[in-house]
């Protein structure tokens, strides 16, 4: 049986055991087909083997796929080689995913819609368009990332409530557009980097409200170095804004 898709979800994994055959039962439990490709860095507690172990399943043929890497080389660089792999492929909408059920994959037929159906070219999953939507996080962590997104307003003039959003769709467009090979950030800041790239080509964005629930199993990935790199790495955004020629919508 072929399960033929015209979206792929890239979800990176580092440890995600507990989560991460839920998470692709979850996804593959929708009523609209999507394919799903797995980033595993190296994980040690065996989460690839899971992934392995679903491939060789009749029911997961055709529509799981896993590319591992050795060791943690970060966020971005995972997505990236993501995007790369889509590309190669003939999807025409792209998702970032995490592993952990901090994103509802229910929602993943709205951002589906309002790429498909609506005509924006970017959707993503935010938080904070109609308020604060987070569930469990504490509340340092919801402060951090509330006024992060402030700030990346206030310094780069990006119209976004939700910068750092990880949960997105993108149609195949946009990935070809960007040029991947210039995005430069790795962590926390890869996420605001890709939203800021697609405002300034010129790319339609929609925010669609989530609720975010902060993971229940599993161990959380933030450090402070994540957020340094994204703290700098909006001015040099807003540099690159001013001085950069990025490349023009066809």
């Amino acid at each position: 049986m072929t399960h033929q898709s015209d979206s792929i979800v890239i979800i990176p994994t580092y440890n995600e055991k507990e989560n991460i055959e839920k998470i692709i039962r979850a996804i593959f439990g929708l009523e609209k087909c999507f394919h799903i490709l797995i980033i595993d860095d190296g994980s040690p507690d065996g989460t690839a083997a899971i992934v392995k172990s679903m491939m060789v399943q009749e029911e997961f043929a055709d529509r799981l796929f896993l590319e591992e890497r050795s060791g943690k080389q970060g966020l971005g660089t995972a997505y990236i080689k993501g995007f790369k792999w889509a590309l190669e492929r003939d999807y025409q909408y792209i998702f970032e995913m995490d592993a952990d059920f901090s994103h509802d994959p229910n929602d993943l037929p709205r951002l589906y819609s309002a790429c498909a159906d609506e005509g924006y070219d970017v959707a993503i999953g935010s938080r904070y368009v109609s308020g604060v939507n987070v569930v469990n996080w504490p509340i340092g962590r919801v402060l951090m990332s509330y006024f992060a997104s402030k700030y990346v307003r206030l310094v780069t003039g990006f119209q976004v409530h939700d910068t750092t959003a990880g949960f997105k769709c993108y149609k195949r467009r946009v990935l070809q557009t960007i040029e991947l090979d210039k995005i430069r950030f790795k962590g926390y800041a890869f996420q605001i980097e890709m939203k800021f790239t697609a405002y300034k080509i010129g790319f339609k964005i929609k925010e669609v409200p989530v609720i975010f629930v902060n993971r229940r199993e599993g161990v959380s990935k933030m450090s402070g170095g994540i957020f340094g790199e994204a703290f700098f790495g909006v001015m040099r955004l807003r540099w690159d804004g001013w001085m950069r020629k990025y490349p023009h919508l066809s």
